[in-house]
Order: structure tokens, then C-alpha cells, then sequence
């Protein structure tokens, strides 16, 4: 399972993200309204963004997002959690794109190219959530994926946090909303 391919869309190249991309992604994410509804919520703040960056780096699954008509970096998501098991299973999430980029179709474009990826070796795709974070959470809801009964709780900053499960089965996203996308 390739874990950082190569995609292109009509509007997005995703590629693995790379150390050169520090920067370009930092200015990205450090406009707090990306992540106002997000459990880690001050991912803007420079030394939260450096060791957020850093883990992405060392996951081996970290994508940078490229706006095809800008030529920049425009967001990240992730390939994460593989499990080879009873048919397969990955995580996709750690997605973020920068605002000029919301409402636009660029979220289902790109999550509709990394699914027809992941479904070649997979049969499930999961995706976590924080409770709170509605936004995703209807992005989620939008692009077919299912809100199932488990959850992890963590903690951050003090605080306890609720990440609600998503997921998305290979037969289902065959009929689904993105099926056909690009």
C-alpha cells in the first residue's frame, strides 16, 4: 500500500510531503480560523505547528496539497493507520486547507482521488473527528462517509477531547457521491 503517492486531480496535484514544505505549509496553517472548531485548536502557533509538521514528516503517510492553477501548497492531508488485515483498512485525515480554498469542491476533489487510491488495496476507509468540529464533520457527511458508534478520547491542553469515527466501505463509496468525481 502506497501511503504517499502521486495524485492528480483536475485542480490538485497531492504529493509526499517533504521538509521543503515547512514553510509554505506553516503559512497555511497559521490562520487560527483553520483551526477553530479542531481539538488541537492552536495549531496556528508556530511551536504546536513545528511538532505537528514534524510527526507528519516522521508518519511516512504525510501529503502536501498543491493548488495546480496557483502552484502552492494550499493544505495537507494524511495516509495513516494502515492495517493489511481481514481486507485492509487506512485512516485518512490530518486535512487542512487553507480558507480561500473552502466551499469550492476542493475537500470532495481531493478526498474523492485519495478513496479510488486507497480502495485498490482496502476495504475500509476510517476517518477521525473531533465532536466538536462541525465543519469536517459535515464534510465527512457530505462525501458519503458514515458516523459509526466508536470514539477515542484524549487529551489536549488540559482539556479531554472526543474524536467521533468515521467511515467509508469500498462497496458503499462505489454507489456513493464521489464515485464518479475528479
Amino acid at each position: 500500500m502506497d501511503r504517499q503517492p502521486v495524485i492528480e486531480t483536475q485542480r490538485l496535484l497531492i504529493r509526499p510531503l517533504q521538509e521543503e514544505d515547512r514553510s509554505a505549509l506553516f503559512e497555511v496553517a497559521s490562520d487560527p480560523m483553520v483551526w477553530e472548531q479542531h481539538p488541537v485548536h492552536d495549531r496556528w502557533r508556530r511551536e504546536v505547528f513545528e511538532a505537528f509538521f514534524d510527526e507528519c514528516l516522521a508518519s511516512g503517510g504525510g501529503l502536501a496539497v498543491i493548488r495546480r492553477d496557483k502552484d502552492r501548497i494550499v493544505g495537507h492531508t494524511r495516509l495513516d493507520k494502515y492495517d493489511p488485515e481481514e481486507g485492509g483498512v487506512i485512516e485518512i485525515g490530518w486535512t487542512y486547507l487553507e480558507r480561500p480554498c473552502w466551499g469550492k469542491g476542493l475537500n470532495s476533489e481531493m478526498k474523492a482521488a485519495l478513496l479510488r487510491h486507497v480502495f485498490a488495496n482496502v476495504a475500509l476507509v476510517e476517518f477521525r473527528v473531533g465532536d466538536t468540529n462541525y465543519r469536517s464533520r459535515n464534510a465527512l457527511e457530505a462525501i458519503g462517509a458514515v458516523r459509526t458508534d466508536r470514539y477515542e478520547l484524549g487529551r489536549y491542553d488540559g482539556k479531554r477531547i472526543v474524536h467521533l469515527v468515521y467511515e467509508i466501505a469500498r462497496d458503499s463509496f462505489c454507489k456513493g457521491p464521489l464515485s464518479g468525481a475528479d
